[in-house]
């Protein structure tokens, strides 16, 4: 399958790499990459394990890293490209971040932000989900089949 160059499917293939990334260091393997109009200025993955910090989620890491590099807290005209639907934490912090969308690969059935009402992103904030969901639904089973055998 190709992929068309500065896609939403090809942005979230560089989140799937990231999310390969925490895979390999025994992390959950989401990964996340920050995007404005064509140029990433930041990715991620989850690094709780590694840094033994909660709040050290992918979404977390990229939103502080897109910040430092564009010099702005605001980031009303970038893209988080996620691999899995954020948490409320997550969410929170893109609130106060004012990002302008949102594109998650994977729905987290247990602790995704959607499953709160009112959901806490920004009005703002345009979502789009599913965008290469079965790569990273596949990712996340194979990782929790491994940590189970």
């Amino acid at each position: 399958m190709e992929i068309e160059l500065f896609s939403d499917a090809y942005f979230m293939n560089e989140a799937l790499k990231e999310a390969r990334k925490a895979f390999e260091k025994d992390e959950v393997p989401v990964g996340a990459v920050i995007v404005c109009g064509k140029t990433m200025v930041a990715k991620a993955h989850n690094m709780t394990e590694t840094l033994t910090d909660v709040t050290a989620h992918a979404e977390m890491l990229a939103l502080t890293a897109a910040s430092a590099y564009l010099g702005a807290k605001f980031l009303e005209d970038c893209t988080l490209y996620v691999t899995v639907e954020p948490c409320m934490m997550c969410a929170g912090a893109l609130y106060w971040s004012r990002i302008g969308r949102i594109v998650f690969a994977t729905e987290d059935e247990k602790k995704g932000y959607s499953r709160f009402q009112p959901h806490p992103l920004h009005p703002k904030t345009e979502v789009v989900r599913g965008v290469l969901q079965s790569q990273a639904t596949q990712l996340m089973k194979d990782f929790f089949r491994k940590k189970r055998s």
